[in-house]
């Protein structure tokens, strides 16, 4: 089921079609093409790993950047969280969302790049971008002591709905999902119940909350989704106060 996809993509939201020549020649997993990741965090303890920015590298699948907070440790398993940047954007402002509040919060965070000019289901379907998540968590998870109660996922605008369709579908991984500004839901079969967090701007021109988060928060909750939604003052952006209340919210704070 698509959760308010209709309405957007006739204003201002990408269209769900795909250009040829961007999604050419890419071969994945069954899995991938059902939207489904298979890694998981290690039961070993790892060893220690310096903190700061790094660039991870998945092959053909692509690269990401992650950054591991200066307080880590792996005697302490950290929260991860993925984070998805918008349509013809980078992995920088992807992790840009939450970067400032990493280090306050001990948090790893992951931002992929998409394979395309945005996420392979909104140009077609889940696949090759899936592949890339999928290789890069299995980096992460076997590297880094990781909370498994605060695994999250999340993004803006494209990577907003991209975060809630994957989420989704892999609930039984995510423990909670982010999305700032979303269009529209097109999970696969829904997985677990992860904790959903929503933000959009009343005065957003890109991604109108009206034909967005309105009718997808409304549509969440009726499928039985726990969901803490913001609306604020102000257009298709992500205000620091409302990236700050979803790390409070994801931390167990109010």
């Amino acid at each position: 089921m698509v959760f308010g996809a209709g309405g957007c993509a006739g204003n201002g939201a990408p269209e769900m079609t795909r250009p040829p020549s961007e999604r050419a020649g890419d071969t994945v997993a069954p899995d991938a093409e059902r939207g489904r990741l298979r890694a998981r965090p290690q039961t070993a303890q790892p060893e220690h790993e310096r903190s700061g920015l790094r660039r991870l590298d998945a092959g053909r699948r692509g690269e990401a950047l992650l950054y591991v907070p200066v307080d880590y440790s792996p005697t302490r398993p950290a929260p991860v969280v993925v984070l998805l940047h918008g349509a013809g954007s980078n992995a920088r402002s992807g992790l840009a969302l939450l970067l400032d509040l990493a280090d306050e919060e001990g948090m790893i965070l992951l931002a992929p790049k998409a394979r395309a000019s945005t996420w392979d289901v909104i140009l077609d379907d889940f696949g090759p971008d899936v592949a890339t998540v999928d290789a890069l968590l299995a980096q992460v998870f076997d590297r880094f002591a990781v909370d498994r109660s605060q695994i999250a996922l999340g993004g803006f605008s494209d990577g907003a709905s991209y975060a809630l369709s994957l989420g989704l579908a892999n609930g039984d991984l995510f423990t909670h999902l982010i999305a700032f500004s979303p269009g529209f839901v097109a999970p696969a079969d829904k997985r677990g119940r992860p904790a959903i967090y929503v933000s959009h701007g009343v005065e957003d021109t890109v991604l109108p909350i009206d034909r967005c988060s309105r009718r997808i928060v409304p549509s969440l909750r009726r499928a039985g989704y726990e969901i803490d939604y913001r609306e604020f003052e102000g257009g298709h952006t992500v205000p620091t106060g409302i990236a700050r209340a979803a790390v409070r919210w994801l931390r167990g704070g109010s």
